[in-house]
């Protein structure tokens, strides 16, 4: 289910001329343009390009100047017994991703490509834990990112931040998670960086195989 993105908001999307790419899964995003190559379509989004396998779209439909409402209900949060917490990754993630109000597989997908789910992985610039988020990010949210369940937990709240700052655009929030808010309004995009494409490309290649492996 590729791209559901499921926010506890309502979203108004300004749309101006271009395409609404729509997913096998309903999905639908944004871009000025497309171009097919072999089992991979590139999309187009200001200076951006990023990489989605062809089978996940059914379809493009042009969008004429016009603003689209899109209403996005994330599912209740289930109740977790007290006296059981769980320590497992995946576990800490679901529970996170539904606080946030997104698909847990989403939030999944961001970890698998950040860490590989590994509590203890330490980037070369000192980014930490499963969520690989930098010391300063982590003060930022008030969390402490050597605790496994608050670096779960803030890394899902800075994903739906970055997702109600660019209006849902996936491309957008993805980027800043990887190369900083800066990057992203510099180049009104995906920034022409090679790691941020790859990883950009990673999640959703992730994110599109994710249902069978990542409990919903």
């Amino acid at each position: 289910m590729l791209l559901r993105l499921l926010l506890l908001v309502s979203l108004t999307l300004p749309l101006t001329a271009g395409e609404l790419v729509v997913f096998a899964s309903g999905a639908r995003i944004k871009a000025d343009r497309h171009e097919q190559s072999g089992k991979m379509v590139r999309l187009f989004q200001g200076t951006g390009v990023s990489e989605v396998p062809a089978a996940a779209i059914v379809d493009f439909e042009a969008v004429e100047e016009a603003a689209v409402e899109a209403v996005l209900e994330a599912p209740p949060v289930p109740d977790v017994p007290a006296s059981t917490p769980s320590n497992e990754p995946l576990d800490l993630i679901r529970e996170a991703a539904l606080r946030a109000g997104l698909p847990p597989a989403f939030v999944a997908s961001v970890a698998r490509v950040e860490s590989a789910l590994r509590p203890n992985a330490v980037s070369p610039k000192g980014a930490i834990g499963v969520m690989q988020l930098m010391p300063a990010t982590a003060k930022a949210l008030g969390a402490d990112p050597h605790d496994l369940r608050q670096n779960i937990d803030a890394g899902a709240r800075l994903l739906r931040e970055l997702l109600l700052k660019y209006d849902g655009d996936v491309v957008k929030a993805l980027s800043a998670y990887n190369a900083g808010t800066g990057a992203v309004e510099r180049y009104k995009g995906l920034p022409p960086f090679d790691e941020t494409r790859r990883y950009v490309n990673k999640v959703l290649a992730a994110y599109s195989v994710s249902e069978t492996t990542t409990p919903e």
